[in-house]
C-alpha cells in the first residue's frame, strides 16, 4: 500500500521496486561436485543496495549459495514488489543479473557498502564478525521488470550512474542521522502518510539519488520513497525531504478532515 504513485520511467520504476525490498531469491548454478551440478539453486537472502542500485548481500560461507557463488559468480536476484495487490501477476517484481564479487572492507568505497547494509539490517552487526561471513557485492548486467501484464521490459544496463553524486555518498551518514535525531516526527510522517504504513518506531537507514529508504524495528517492514527529483548532495536532498514532509502533512490535514 503506498500513497504515492509509483515512477513512470520504467527503469527508474524497476530500481523503486528493487530499493523497496529487503529480501530477494537468489538464484545460482550448483558446483559441479554436487548431484545437481549445474541446475539452478534458489535460496532467500536480505540485501542492501549501493548508491547505484547494485545488491549488497551479507553471506555465509556455510551456505549453499555462497559455495556456488564460490565457483560460478554469476547469479540472478528476484525482488517481489507485488505485496498489496489483489492479483499478485498485476503487481512489479525485478530480476536482477549479475556477477557476484567479495568485497574488502579495507577499501573506503566497499566499506560505504557495508555501513550501508548494517544500517539497513542492525542486528546483522554480530553476524558480520564471524569468520565465515562476508559481504558481497552483485554488480548488475541485465534486469528483467513485470509491472503487470503488457508492462514488461528488458534492460541492458541496470545500475545508475552517480557521477556527481560523491558529495551526497559522503554526507549520508550526517542526513540520515540528522533526520532520526532532529526530525523523527517527519520520518514517521513519510511512513504513515506516503507509504500508509503503521505508524511507530519508524527510521530512515539511507539516502540515495533517486530516494530513501525507512525500517521499522520492531516489524522489519521497509518503505522505499522515491525523490521527484534526483539529487546529487546533501543540499538537494534536504529541498526533496521537505517538500515529501509538506506533501505528508497536507495527506494528514486531507486525512483528518
Amino acid at each position: 500500500m503506498t500513497g504515492m504513485p509509483p515512477p513512470t520511467d520504467p527503469l527508474v520504476l524497476a530500481r523503486h521496486v528493487v530499493r523497496g525490498c529487503h529480501k530477494a531469491s537468489l538464484a545460482v548454478t550448483a558446483r559441479p561436485d554436487t548431484p545437481e551440478a549445474g541446475a539452478a539453486y534458489a535460496s532467500l537472502v536480505e540485501v542492501a543496495f549501493g548508491h547505484d542500485g547494485a545488491p549488497v548481500l551479507l553471506i555465509s560461507t556455510l551456505a549453499e549459495h555462497t559455495k556456488n557463488l564460490l565457483v560460478d559468480a554469476r547469479c540472478s536476484l528476484l525482488f517481489d514488489g507485488t505485496a498489496g495487490h489483489g492479483e499478485t501477476l498485476t503487481g512489479p517484481r525485478v530480476s536482477v543479473q549479475g556477477s557476484a564479487a567479495r568485497l574488502d572492507p579495507a577499501k573506503p568505497a566497499d566499506a560505504a557498502l557495508v555501513a550501508r547494509y548494517l544500517a539497513r539490517f542492525p542486528q546483522a552487526e554480530m553476524y558480520a564478525g564471524f569468520a565465515d561471513f562476508s559481504f558481497w557485492r552483485v554488480a548488475p548486467a541485465r534486469a528483467h521488470l513485470v509491472a503487470g501484464f503488457g508492462r514488461i521490459v528488458w534492460f541492458e544496463r541496470f545500475a545508475r550512474d552517480v557521477v556527481g553524486c560523491e558529495a551526497l555518498a559522503a554526507g549520508e551518514a550526517d542526513v540520515v542521522a540528522h533526520m532520526n535525531a532532529d526530525h523523527s516526527d517527519a520520518v514517521e510522517l513519510y511512513a504513515t502518510m506516503l507509504a500508509g504504513r503503521a505508524a511507530g518506531g519508524w527510521r530512515m537507514t539511507g539516502v540515495d539519488p533517486e530516494g530513501f529508504d525507512l525500517r521499522q524495528a520492531a516489524s522489519g517492514d521497509a518503505v522505499r520513497i522515491a525523490f521527484d527529483t534526483a539529487v546529487g548532495d546533501p543540499e538537494a536532498a534536504r529541498v526533496e525531504l521537505v517538500r515529501l514532509v509538506k506533501r505528508a502533512r497536507a495527506t494528514q490535514a486531507d486525512t483528518a478532515g
